[in-house]
């Protein structure tokens, strides 16, 4: 596992190489990885928001066909959304009942379940851009029968935004010198800030747990 994510890092940071090599495949190969981060809620740790940022700033210097790049990111992350819903209404109910699982971690369920109850339907949307629960969120909403309709629409407003806001910001700042010069450095800086809200979220959940626990009797 740690063998695959270092393949999957190595190519975000030399995708101007990988597209060079790979010429239009990079285009299918991007979005197996989106699909795959979306849809496959097993493997939630891939390089969503800083592929997307990378490949949009390639596709500003030219390498990569920005439309189509970017309409078959949507697809794949829309697809993904849903193929990850409906594993989550058939295997979903009994997963979220057993304490332990061979192939889920339930502590990002849980986590997940608890975006749930704070934004509710929204989170499809919101998840887009929170790492791990992007994985989880569309699986959650499966299991907890969240009506497809409702689901569909903000999985597709999810989709788009996100796509649209990482590509675009590639775009915009890929040829910016600073970004060029420390691009690896920009990478890193996105993972961190997109897992910052999940961080933040943590401290506040261990901080309620503090809070509830029953004070020390006296001596």
């Amino acid at each position: 596992m740690h063998e695959l994510l270092e393949i999957f890092r190595a190519l975000t940071k030399n995708l101007d190489q990988f597209t060079a090599a790979h010429g239009n495949t990079t285009y299918v190969i991007l979005m197996t990885i989106v699909f795959c981060e979306t849809g496959l809620v097993v493997i939630p740790f891939l390089p969503g928001d800083s592929l997307l940022f990378a490949a949009g700033a390639v596709a500003s210097r030219g390498i990569l066909n920005p439309v189509l790049l970017a309409l078959g990111l949507m697809a794949a992350a829309i697809i993904g959304d849903t193929v990850n819903y409906h594993a989550g209404k058939i295997l979903g109910p009994r997963v979220m009942k057993s304490e332990t699982s061979r192939f889920f971690n339930k502590k990002h369920l849980d986590k997940t379940h608890r975006f749930f109850e704070k934004y509710g339907g929204k989170t499809i949307i919101l998840a887009r851009f929170v790492p791990i629960v992007r994985t989880f969120a569309p699986f959650v909403a499966g299991a907890g029968a969240m009506d497809y309709r409702h689901f569909i629409v903000y999985n597709v407003v999810g989709g788009v935004a996100w796509v649209s806001l990482m590509l675009g910001a590639g775009w915009l700042l890929g040829q910016v010198p600073f970004v060029k010069e420390h691009f690896e450095i920009i990478v890193v800086a996105i993972v961190v800030l997109s897992v910052m809200p999940m961080f933040v979220e943590w401290l506040r959940a261990r901080g309620n747990n503090k809070e509830a626990q029953p004070a020390p009797l006296p001596k």
